[in-house]
Formats: C-alpha cells, sequence, structure tokens
C-alpha cells in the first residue's frame, strides 16, 4: 500500500525493522533475514533497522539483502544514551567502526533514547564518518503519568534542535518517540526559512593531560614470568585486621596481586571495590575486585569504574554472580543490567576514555563442569567481548586438568590456573558436595581421613603444591584461594613453587 502511495512521487518507502528478543541458541541474524525476506517479496529495496544496541549480526544481514538486490539502501540506526553507550554496553565509538568497516551498509545514525540536545553532541563524537549520517532523535524525555509514559508538548524546542542537527550536515533526519506530526511541522518549516540557526561546535575540547598507570600485573603476565595471584575473603563486618594481616603476608611471601570477592554467595561483605583501593594505597600491592553483574545498574556500575580506575585499580574480575537465596527474593531484588559477557564488552569500551589506562578484564572459566566443550563457546565469547584472561576454578581432579590442557589449546587468551588447599577430610567433602564449581577426586578426599590438623595442613601444602607444578605447563600463572583466611598454608605454597 505504501509503495503504491508513493508512486511517481520522489518519496522513498523504507522496511522498517526494529530489534527483536534474543533467543538463546537461536540466530538473531537469521530471523532478521527471514524478515527481509519477506519484504523483498513484496517489493521493498530500501531498509531501515533501527533502535539496534549492537552491530552484531548486522553484517551478515546487510550482505544478505545485497545479495539479493545489489540496489537497495540499508540503513543501521542505533539506540545510544546519552553517555556514548547503548543498553548493551556497546560504545559509539565500537558502533563508528563496526559500520564503517562494512561496505554493504550505506548509512548510519542514532535514534531513540536521546533527545535533540544530547544527540547533537553524541553526533559530534563520530570523527570522520566515511558513510551519511541518519539522526532520530526522541521528543525529549517522558514521564509517567497515570501509569502511561508522557512526552511533554515541547515541539517548538524539539523542532529547533532538529534544525541545528540538520545544520551541522546531518543527511537525514527525523523523529523517534513522542514525536507527532506537529513536531515535524514545524521543523520543516524552520529548515525552509532558514533563519539563522546556529551550526553546533563540534571541535575539540581542550583536556588537561594526566599521567598514565602502568598495570604491573598485566606487564609481568605478559613477560611470561608465573604470577601468583590470590584470593582472600573480604570480612562480613568492619573488622578488616585479619584481611590486611592475610594481604601483608601474601605481599612478603611474593604474591602479585590479591583478588576479592563481590558479596559471595549474595551475603553482604566489605565492598570489593573499596577494599581494592586500601590494598593499592596502603600496600602498594595490585588487587583485582571482583564486579558482579547482580547488585548494580549501568549508571552504578560506570560510577564504580571510573573511582577504580582514579585509584589506579585497573583490574578488574567481571562475573555475573551468584543469585539472590529464593527464600530472600521478596525482600532483596536483583539488578542484572548485564551478564559477564556484555560486562566485559562495556569495560573494554569505557577504557578508551578513563584518564589512567584502560582496564584488563579477567573472566572465570569452570574447569569442573560436566560439560565442558560448552565452557569452552562461553570462554570464546569472552574473548571476543573483552576479556583478557581467565581464573579457573580449583584443580582437584585429573578430569579438571585435561579440561585445563585442552583450554589452553583453544583459548588466546591467558590462563591463571586454580588452586585451593584443603585443610581437613570435612572440608574436602562439604567442597566436593556443596560448593558449585568444585569437583575433588575420590583418591585425594581419601587421603585426609584420620588427619589431625597438623598433618591435613601438611599434606595440604604438599598435595597443592604438587598439583600446581602439574598444571605449570598450561598456564601463564596461579590463581590461589585461601581457605578460611589460611594464609600460612599459601604462603607455604607460594615459596615452595618460587624455588624452582
Amino acid at each position: 500500500m505504501a509503495q503504491n502511495v508513493a508512486a511517481g512521487t520522489d518519496v522513498a518507502v523504507f522496511a522498517d525493522i526494529g530489534p527483536i528478543p534474543y533467543i538463546e541458541n537461536v540466530s538473531n541474524a537469521a530471523q532478521y533475514i527471514k524478515i527481509a525476506d519477506r519484504f523483498l517479496e513484496l517489493g521493498a529495496r530500501h531498509f531501515l533497522f533501527e533502535t539496534f544496541s549492537s552491530p552484531e549480526g548486522l553484517n551478515e544481514i546487510a550482505a544478505h539483502i545485497k545479495e539479493v538486490d545489489p540496489g537497495a539502501v540499508v540503513i543501521c540506526s542505533f539506540a545510544v544514551s546519552p553517555d556514548g553507550y547503548t543498553r548493551e554496553g556497546v560504545s559509539l565509538a565500537r558502533i563508528q567502526k563496526a559500520v564503517d568497516d562494512d561496505k554493504n551498509i550505506d548509512i548510519f545514525g542514532l535514534n531513540c533514547l536521546s533527545g535533540p540536545s544530547h544527540m547533537i553532541k553524541l553526533l559530534g563524537k563520530i570523527s570522520d564518518a566515511s558513510k551519511p549520517l541518519i539522526a532520530m532523535p526522541n521528543a525529549g524525555y517522558p514521564t509517567m503519568v497515570g501509569n502511561r509514559m508522557y512526552f511533554e508538548n515541547n515541539s517548538s524546542y524539539y523542532a529547533r534542535g532538529l534544525a541545528e542537527i540538520a545544520a551541522s550536515g546531518i543527511r537525514i533526519i527525523g523523529g523517534c518517540c513522542g514525536t507527532t506530526p506537529e513536531h515535524i511541522s514545524k521543523t520543516r518549516r524552520l529548515l525552509n526559512e532558514k533563519n539563522g540557526i546556529p551550526q553546533p561546535d563540534f571541535s575539540q575540547k581542550t583536556y588537561v593531560e594526566v599521567e598514565k598507570v602502568e598495570n604491573r600485573l598485566w606487564k609481568k603476565i605478559e613477560s611470561g614470568k608465573k604470577v601468583f595471584v590470590v584470593e582472600l575473603d573480604p570480612p562480613a563486618n568492619s573488622d578488616i585486621r585479619a584481611f590486611m594481616d592475610g594481604a601483608h603476608m601474601l605481599r612478603s611471601a611474593g604474591a602479585d596481586a590479591v583478588t576479592i570477592a563481590d558479596c559471595p554467595i549474595s551475603r553482604a561483605r566489605a565492598d570489593s571495590s573499596i577494599l581494592a583501593c586500601k590494598l593499592k594505597r596502603e600496600l602498594d600491592i595490585d588487587p583485582i575486585p571482583h564486579m558482579t553483574c547482580r547488585d548494580r545498574n549501568i549508571i552504578a556500575t560506570k560510577a564504580l569504574l571510573f573511582g577504580l580506575n582514579i585509584e589506579g585499580v585497573n583490574n578488574v574480575l567481571v562475573v555475573t554472580g551468584d543469585p539472590v537465596p529464593t527464600s530472600e527474593r521478596g525482600s532483596i531484588k536483583s539488578v542484572f543490567n548485564f551478564n559477564s559477557v556484555v560486562l566485559a564488552g562495556y569495560i573494554r569500551d569505557l577504557g578508551e576514555e578513563l584518564a589512567r589506562g584502560p582496564f584488563r578484564v579477567f573472566g572465570a572459566l569452570n574447569l569442573n563442569a560436566l560439560n565442558f566443550e560448552n565452557q569452552l563457546r562461553h570462554a570464546k565469547d569472552k574473548l571476543e567481548h573483552g576479556v583478557d584472561a581467565f581464573l579457573t576454578q580449583p584443580v582437584h581432579s585429573p578430569r579438571a586438568l585435561e579440561n585445563l590442557k585442552y583450554a589452553r589449546s583453544e583459548l588466546n587468551g591467558k590462563i591463571l590456573g586454580g588452586v585451593m588447599p584443603i585443610v581437613s577430610h570435612r572440608n574436602a567433602c562439604y567442597m566436593n558436595s556443596e560448593i558449585a564449581g568444585i569437583s575433588i577426586c575420590d583418591e585425594i578426599i581419601k587421603q585426609y581421613e584420620g588427619l589431625d590438623k597438623a598433618q591435613a595442613s601438611e599434606l595440604a601444602v604438599s598435595l597443592t603444591t604438587d598439583i600446581a607444578r602439574s598444571m605449570e605447563d598450561y598456564i601463564d600463572g596461579y590463581y590461589m584461594i585461601t581457605p578460611f583466611m589460611r594464609t600460612d598454608l599459601i604462603c607455604r605454597i607460594i615459596e615452595n613453587l618460587r624455588k624452582e
């Protein structure tokens, strides 16, 4: 019908395709191609893919359309918030690079999430675009009135903002959420009048140079030196004496870094990032705070990353995080704006604007998973989205060691092999039965039967040292998990390994 109405005019009709929900193990690109094929059958020659949060899959879709109709026009428009990132944490700079590199995408730009004023600023961040640009801002920002999203009537302000966007050289303009025929008609009148609409100033701003912080830990890893990274549990209250004493002992024993869990098993503990900053300032040891996706939205996450960067803490471990226990979900709400893959990509992209250097992102790798092929696929996805290295679950079985060897041959990222001393027979049985991601073979469990504390400690040191040595050829360092704050055991194991 639209094509019939436009027949004989200069009006171009576009097939408008918006985002579709992600379905696990289903190719989004294949679903979009199916929709595009239906439009092509109906005679569509022009396509607008709008409100996308990532360029992923668009190259495949655009290539398919061009193969069917080489003369088709493909526009890709992305929903970028005023801070320069999409809902999936993808930066505008990364989007531009992906689109610029794709010859099958003819035009790209922005729509939704931002009003005209913020969109002007976002467009100013697009440097040397190789393609024409499209801009379709929202009619400002809505408010909730009687359970309904409502945009204030600001059509005159909107029209002036859209006219300024046009004056900057943007080739295609329009409106997104909240815009009405009144908004567009007022913009048209302004453009016809050409009454001195100022052109936005996109000139480069001047910034004060800030000295970059050297990432000592990553420099050691890249040099080929086997590093020792030790996990210490944060305290469940404000008494950090044992934590700080343990970190001091580890530093003296030769530990290169300390990792700090982020409220493990969804129980409140001292904040991992604040403790990381304290370790960095007072002990000058490199910390790796864990960062879960469970408790922070995108605003809180970005603010926290800025704070860590200011303090020179530029290594983080990203994990999805343990879910809130079922019995407490009525009073404790999870956030989960991200999963660990999306969060890694967000941190990678954010690194482009950090004054004191980018982050190195660590991820988790479970060597004890029953379906380890699935773990490897997930790990490869993490590498593509910004993870630099993996900390593995502890090795306590021949199967875990074989999986480590397999991971070494399959993954390009650095690997820190997990080791964790077992302190008693009861501890071995508990971990094997009740701790997710840990598997201890029967042979090891039997060795602890009948041992007193001193004997179990000696066995823990010798056994863990042997396990660590068996991993040596397949790792870039050791990820050592401290049981029950027994830093004395970890220090002895480090001493054994450093002698070699």
